[in-house]
């Protein structure tokens, strides 16, 4: 005969064991209510795509040593910053394309991000829709890669300084970073130390295409 305390224990034990299942079941199920819920509330709208703009590039040509006009279509975001960003790096795409006119690897991938910041007036203020100074912070591994030349060198820049001035009429100056930090050249020759003045950096007699 099974002793008192022992059936005792087994009953305590066994209403034990169905609360905690009981408990189990309800937190798997919550769980499962909380997982539907959230992909019930998931978007199910596409993200609206960015509409075609006018974008000027002044594209350098090596053949003379001039920049050319060349106005394109492009999806270019509201914000100025990811704008100047978005332009340059189709700037240097054709730069990397088989048939450039000024052949430079790198592509959309050598702009790591770019900086506006407005330019303080006379009075030592920054004035509201004033002038801003851009500042175009490049990867090392475009400056390892450029070629090496004072004349290939400078055209980067200035068609970087001009395509900039072209579609952000408000940058007149800017100045060059590498990785994030200052660099005495682009590879060799071009002074990235100098801040440069957009609104002089546009081709002389520029051709449009």
């Amino acid at each position: 005969m099974i002793p008192r305390y022992q059936t005792i224990l087994f009953v305590i034990l066994l209403v034990a064991s169905i609360i905690m299942g009981s408990v189990l079941w309800n937190l798997r199920e919550r769980a499962h209510q909380r997982l539907l819920q959230g992909e019930n509330s998931a978007p199910t709208q596409a993200p609206q795509v960015t509409q075609a703009e006018r974008a000027i590039l002044m594209v350098a040509n090596d053949a003379d040593n001039s920049m050319l006009e060349r106005m394109l279509s492009l999806p270019l975001p509201q914000n100025p910053e990811a704008r100047a960003r978005a332009v340059l790096g189709k700037l240097l795409d054709f730069y990397a394309a088989p048939d450039a006119t000024h052949p430079v690897p790198g592509g959309a991938n050598a702009i790591a991000e770019v900086f506006l910041v407005p330019i303080a007036g006379a009075q030592g203020k920054a004035l509201q829709d004033g002038p801003e100074l851009a500042v175009v912070n490049l990867t090392g591994a475009f400056a390892a890669g450029h070629p090496s030349g004072l004349e290939t060198e400078t055209l980067t820049v200035l068609s970087i300084c001009a395509t900039l001035h072209a579609n952000l009429p408000r940058v007149t100056e800017v100045r060059f970073l590498v990785d994030g930090q200052p660099r005495d050249t682009l590879a060799g020759h071009a002074d990235l130390r100098r801040t440069y003045l957009a609104t002089e950096a546009g081709p002389a007699e520029g051709a449009h295409q």
